[in-house]
């Protein structure tokens, strides 16, 4: 079987641990199986630091795959130490709203230099594969830059003035307070679908829309030119889950994002926002928490439980959405 999901951030990649383990592969670590999964990643949080390219979604894969997450925050490696940061702090070298730790910026040393060497971040992914073993192929959207910004109001002035600025300034510097307005995929427009994750839709026996961000994350994968349409090609069928249990994000400010584009933080408006394959959208199938509907014409929907309490709950998630798709999971 081949399995495709679409992820991005920390939901995302805790998703991928129960896709693992409900394909009988071990949640961290690779290990011998039939299946085959592929996760196309979100790239739109991707941002320059201090000279080093940061991916933080690639990057949390990698490391809740590999084994190296830090735990308890979701993000970042475990065992952390933090002198750079503060020796940057001691200079006053901005960002200071932005901590890189020790252990991490290796990771971004080694990316920065590769791809200053010109290759591409998709060759870049797959040699940091090597050492962390994730068990997953991890694709990023595309190779080219796009990245996420977000239009709101400028907290610098008292008029009803407006600022562009990027995503991770928003969300980690101002905790998603500035009232955003829009979204905007930067370099979308000169952007292509990276081949290999054109073909890993396209050639799926089920692809699956984790419970990330709706508009960050997987909404971020979609505007790249190419993703659409292999969905709408795909001979698999396309199931979401949703991020949405009750009303209320479980994990972020997804609430935030959804109320800027004018969409209700609700299952069925997040399934309406992705819309059925057969008018023009994405979903065939929509998996909602226990308790939770949706009416959404041409999806179909399920409800079961959502909360990805431990990869076991996670994995009969992941099963359910499979079968959803039409594949068996033994």
């Amino acid at each position: 079987m081949r399995v495709t999901v679409l992820v991005g951030g920390v939901g995302g990649a805790r998703f991928l641990l129960g896709v693992k383990a409900a394909l009988g592969l071990p949640p961290v670590g690779p290990g011998e199986s039939e299946h085959e999964i592929t996760a196309v990643v979100n790239v739109g949080d991707d941002i320059w630091m201090h000279g080093l390219r940061i991916c933080p979604d690639l990057d949390t894969c990698l490391y809740t795959l590999g084994g190296g997450i830090d735990p308890e925050r979701g993000w970042g490696r475990a065992g952390e130490s933090w002198v750079v940061r503060d020796e940057l702090a001691g200079y006053g070298a901005e960002p200071t709203w932005f901590g890189l730790g020790d252990r991490d910026i290796a990771t971004h040393l080694v990316r920065t230099n590769a791809l200053r060497a010109g290759y591409p971040l998709s060759d870049v992914a797959a040699a940091l594969s090597t050492r962390w073993q994730p068990g997953v192929t991890l694709l990023p959207a595309t190779d080219d830059s796009v990245e996420t910004h977000v239009i709101v109001d400028d907290p610098a002035t008292s008029e009803k003035a407006r600022k562009a600025i990027h995503f991770q300034e928003w969300w980690v510097r101002h905790k998603a307070e500035p009232r955003a307005h829009a979204f905007v995929s930067i370099g979308a427009d000169k952007a292509s679908v990276l081949p290999a994750a054109r073909d890993a839709i396209r050639d799926a026996d089920a692809v699956l829309l984790a419970p990330s961000n709706p508009v960050v994350s997987i909404g971020t994968v979609l505007d790249v030119p190419g993703v659409r349409d292999a969905l709408r090609e795909t001979r698999a069928k396309v199931v979401g889950l949703s991020p949405i249990v009750g009303g209320r994000t479980l994990r972020g400010m997804a609430d935030a994002c959804l109320t800027a584009i004018g969409v209700e933080t609700s299952a069925e408006a997040v399934a309406r926002l992705y819309g059925a394959r057969a008018d023009g959208g994405v979903l065939d199938g929509w998996l909602v928490h226990t308790g939770d509907a949706a009416d959404v014409p041409g999806v179909q929907v399920q409800a079961v439980p959502l909360l990805m309490t431990d990869v076991g709950a996670t994995a009969e998630m992941a099963r359910r959405a499979l079968e959803l798709a039409g594949v068996a999971v033994a």
